[in-house]
């Protein structure tokens, strides 16, 4: 179905799918740095230096994937493939992120399962870590630049900011509550989020490929259809359930891979705000409950899935893997674990493109409604705070060896240890800053000198 006055185009696609490909897997091998680097580096690819999708654009779909349950950056390089490509586009970017860093993380478990120590692999991530902080920050400063243009805008991502890093509030309930302000806002006092028209000329950045696929007629498939939507979810439900179903059919309900399937499934719709939000409960349960790994195991699958590239929730695929592995019965351990991993990232992610694809297609309708956009606007703020609260955690990890809670009252949070701070952490970084901002040498560059410095160091 096409937009009114709209006439479907013969003209040939502005993205070649090979490109969409090679772009995505590029993304997928830089995704280092959590949500933060992540969307740092779309951002920069696909925005700054591609124009594929509006900085606009690109910060609404973001806002959805805020509110959904999963990895958001995951399901934001789902939502712009989706645009691009429909769903094979999805499919092949969504992909693309998680391959590069699951099948990293399934040597490298493979690795400690057997063997535990990974110094070397230790030394290239953390010298890519402190190079994708500088990423972080330079992407931070350019998305704020966009989407913080009055007063208002700042007040919203300043209050984000605090409830999140003082006030451990769940990133679903910021985004909702900067929509509410912004729907009322546009009823009650309009001119408090709305940019000057001099500002907003002068800011005007050249049509996006996609903007373009609009005008073309090339995005027929952004219209929501009732009809699509039923497919998609049954289709969806099927491919996440049917092989749970199998498994406890075929090995039984007490089987490791049955109850791997039965609990990650239940992961899956309940990660809201990130890995982070859930990690402790997976701890809990894995070590406590189903004895699938001890605390020292899970502390050390979290530090290989902070090192990786992808997302964070790839912790879980350690934790599936070391379950298989030791609990393999008639399977040679190593398949074992690789089963577990498997199903494993099958369970947590089918849902993450059922998301995508039955709700996109909705967001992008949101688009066309002018009475919403200061509502979309306020969420962007807010999500700019977001993004604040997750640069300003992932540097105090990498600077920081140690950081100690702090709680009085209503403030919680994390406050680093001076005596812990490692210097060798700040001179890559700097490094990296020469080299990015000063020099101009590139990304690629850039993290390929620090992760040799970093490999370097690790022998010392």
């Amino acid at each position: 179905m096409l937009q009114k006055g709209m006439i479907a185009s013969s003209a040939p696609h502005p993205v070649p799918f090979r490109e969409l490909l090679r772009t995505f897997f590029k993304i997928g091998l830089l995704s280092f740095g959590g949500p933060a680097g992540q969307i740092a580096l779309m951002h920069k690819i696909l925005v700054e230096e591609k124009n594929w999708i509006s900085d606009a654009r690109f910060m609404q779909a973001l806002n959805y994937c805020m509110l959904l349950p999963g990895p958001e950056a995951m399901q934001l390089a789902t939502y712009i493939g989706w645009l691009l490509h429909r769903t094979r586009g999805g499919l092949a970017a969504g992909l693309l992120f998680i391959l590069p860093g699951a099948t990293l993380m399934l040597l490298l478990s493979f690795l400690y399962a057997r063997y535990h120590a990974l110094p070397l692999a230790a030394g290239i991530f953390f010298g890519l870590k402190c190079a994708v902080m500088v990423v972080v920050i330079e992407a931070l400063l350019r998305i704020g630049k966009r989407a913080l243009r009055t007063a208002a805008h700042l007040a919203l991502a300043a209050a984000s900011f605090i409830a999140l890093f003082f006030f451990a509030a769940p990133f679903p309930l910021i985004v909702l509550a900067a929509a509410g302000f912004g729907f009322a806002a546009a009823r009650l006092a309009p001119h408090i989020l709305k940019v000057p028209p001099a500002k907003t000329a002068a800011a005007a950045p050249a049509p996006s490929v996609i903007d373009r696929m609009l005008e073309n007629g090339q995005l027929a498939h952004a219209e929501p259809c009732s009809r699509h939507a039923t497919g998609t979810l049954l289709i969806g439900l099927a491919l996440w359930l049917l092989p749970v179903l199998a498994c406890i059919r075929l090995r039984g309900s007490d089987d490791v891979f049955a109850r791997m399937a039965i609990f990650f499934s239940k992961m899956a719709v309940v990660t809201f705000g990130g890995a982070y939000a859930v990690l402790a409960y997976v701890a809990q349960q894995a070590v406590t409950q189903y004895h699938w790994l001890d605390a020292t195991d899970m502390m050390n699958g979290l530090g290989l899935a902070e090192t990786t590239p992808g997302p964070l929730i790839l912790v879980l695929q350690h934790v599936g893997y070391l379950a298989a592995f030791r609990s393999a019965g008639d399977l040679p351990a190593p398949i074992a674990g690789a089963l577990g991993a498997a199903l494993t990232l099958w369970v947590t992610f089918v849902p993450c493109f059922l998301w995508i694809f039955l709700g996109a297609p909705y967001v992008e309708r949101l688009r066309r409604h002018e009475g919403l956009q200061a509502t979309l606007s306020a969420v962007t703020a807010a999500v700019t705070g977001v993004i604040l609260n997750l640069a300003i955690w992932f540097a105090l990890h990498v600077l920081f060896a140690r950081l100690q809670p702090f709680s009085r009252g209503p403030f919680a949070f994390e406050m680093p240890v001076w005596s812990s701070l490692n210097p060798i952490a700040i001179l890559i970084a700097a490094l990296a800053a020469v080299l990015l901002l000063i020099l101009k040498r590139g990304m690629a560059v850039t993290l390929a000198v620090c992760a040799a410095v970093g490999m370097v160091l690790s022998f010392i």
